[in-house]
């Protein structure tokens, strides 16, 4: 059996951080690593069988089976999924702590999201797409003191309900040009038939990363990677209300040899905590794409993007702030102390796939910021490097399971740094100073199929230099995850 968990790594940090830990960690720790021997031995002897499903094609990546089967013709599209993730982590070294610090002492956290995707067809090529969802569980600490923090799906307010809400209402156009090829039906898109030349066009409400800095091996906190700067581009700073949704419009041209897209939509404000800003002239934000179908190895699959983004917004400026404190004006640095003002951040992101085999597939992706503003949107994130590999189960006979194992190198802008180092808070950040170093963090799962659309698995994180500080941590974060495609 190939160790796809490593589980030699975990097993010597375990026994340094364990025993520094609480007995309640040591046990979770223990029983995530025994699910994944189990579950890769023991469920290995299990044949696979799929009713009314037909088999895996071999390639990087697939799509999840699902508990009910889903109509390849029908006008009328209704799916679901509900994914949990309940996190712990031990006791780390830390030589001071501050408001928005990752908490040194044991914690354990439980999220849950659940969404009903629905749509329908007006015609061959317009359709309606709405989608309800439900968030609850507050991350560990807040969801605070880390770049790249563990849980995608964490709740970041802690005033948000599970109360379900309006995720998506979008209305999607295609115009084609050209014969009809196949398509990829799915909640963003219906349509079992697509034209291989096309312009699509999107208005409603979405997710920016619904469209923008996708990428299939890292980019599912369901089946896959957890850690926010592992699914996404971390200095990516794209827009979303507290639930991560705005309000835009997205064209796109695809090809079979290249694809763009651009989207403009709303921005928070006047402050990062309210709603959206209607007037564009206060607030807005502007994401330009382009990706080549092309793989750098010969007779792979592959594909490379190239991401912008502008946003414009009442953001604070990192150097005002410090002057405003080296002048005397204030005790510590605080960034929204100015007049209402706008202010822009800009960016860029590489993004790229490449199959390795039938069953291996690679992804990195690189992203920067002028990180000059404030963050408006995301996370703490000025500069990244990312990269994983994903192993499909086929190579052990676990057709639907899956693996994988992915880093990420995150920093901050001089002035970033010099605002938390002198006691400045940001949304995520603030231990009251700083001894910078970039925040490395490397992150192993495994995701066992259980029966149609079912899945589990454990998630192991080690993070170093927690929140850039090199006077805290490291610090190992241990997850159990379970997920049912509807």
């Amino acid at each position: 059996m190939i160790d796809l968990c490593g589980l030699a790594r975990v097993e010597v940090i375990v026994g340094r951080e364990a025993r520094a830990g609480s007995l309640r960690c040591r046990v979770a720790l223990v029983f995530s690593m025994a699910i994944c021997l189990i579950s890769s031995r023991a469920c290995a002897q299990l044949p696979e069988t799929t009713s009314g499903q037909s088999p895996v094609p071999e390639t990087g990546t697939e799509a999840p089976l699902t508990v009910f089967p889903h109509l390849a013709d029908s006008r009328f599209w209704i799916s679901g999924q509900n994914n949990v993730i309940v996190q712990v982590h031990p006791s780390f070294s830390a030589n001071y702590t501050g408001p928005n610090s990752f908490k040194p002492y044991y914690e354990n956290s439980t999220g849950q999201v659940t969404t009903i995707f629905a749509g329908i067809q007006l015609s061959r090529s317009i359709e309606i797409l709405a989608d309800v969802e439900s968030a609850s569980g507050l991350g560990i600490s807040g969801a605070r003191g880390l770049g790249g923090f563990t849980n995608l799906d964490a709740v970041r307010d802690p005033t948000l309900t599970a109360t379900p809400y309006l995720a998506r209402l979008m209305y999607h156009q295609i115009i084609g040009f050209g014969e009809q090829g196949e398509g990829s039906r799915g909640p963003l898109a219906t349509f079992s038939k697509v034209p291989a030349h096309r312009l699509e066009l999107r208005a409603g409400r979405f997710g920016m990363t619904d469209f923008f800095d996708t990428n299939a091996v890292g980019g599912d906190s369901h089946l896959q990677f957890m850690n926010w700067a592992v699914d996404q581009n971390g200095a990516y700073d794209f827009t979303g209300d507290a639930r991560g949704y705005t309000w835009g419009v997205v064209a796109e041209y695809q090809s079979p040899k290249w694809g763009a897209r651009f989207a403009e939509g709303l921005m928070p404000g006047p402050q990062i905590s309210s709603g959206l800003e209607w007037n564009l002239r206060k607030a807005n934000t502007s994401n330009l794409e382009f990706e080549v179908h092309r793989a750098i190895l010969p007779k792979k699959d592959g594909i490379i993007r190239l991401l912008w983004y502008l946003n414009h917004a009442n953001m604070g400026v990192y150097s005002d702030a410090i002057y405003q404190y080296l002048a005397g004006n204030v005790p510590q640095p605080q960034i929204d102390n100015h007049p209402f003002k706008v202010t822009s951040k800009y960016g860029f992101g590489l993004n790229g796939e490449q199959a390795l085999s039938s069953f291996i597939t690679a992804y990195t992706r690189l992203g920067w910021n002028d990180g000059k503003t404030e963050v408006w949107c995301f996370t703490e994130i000025d500069n990244t490097v990312s990269g994983g590999v994903t192993f499909l189960g086929h190579m052990w006979k676990r057709s639907y399971d899956r693996a994988g194992v992915a880093f990420a190198s995150n920093g901050i802008s001089s002035d970033h740094s010099q605002y938390l180092a002198y006691g400045g808070l940001g949304p995520v950040l603030g231990d009251g100073g700083l001894n910078y170093g970039r925040e490395n963090l490397i992150e192993s799962h495994y995701t066992v199929h259980f029966w149609r659309g079912v899945y589990a698995g454990p998630d192991v994180q080690y993070v170093i230099h927690p929140g850039y500080n090199t006077v805290r941590g490291p610090v190992f974060v241990a997850s159990f995850r379970l997920h049912t495609e509807l």
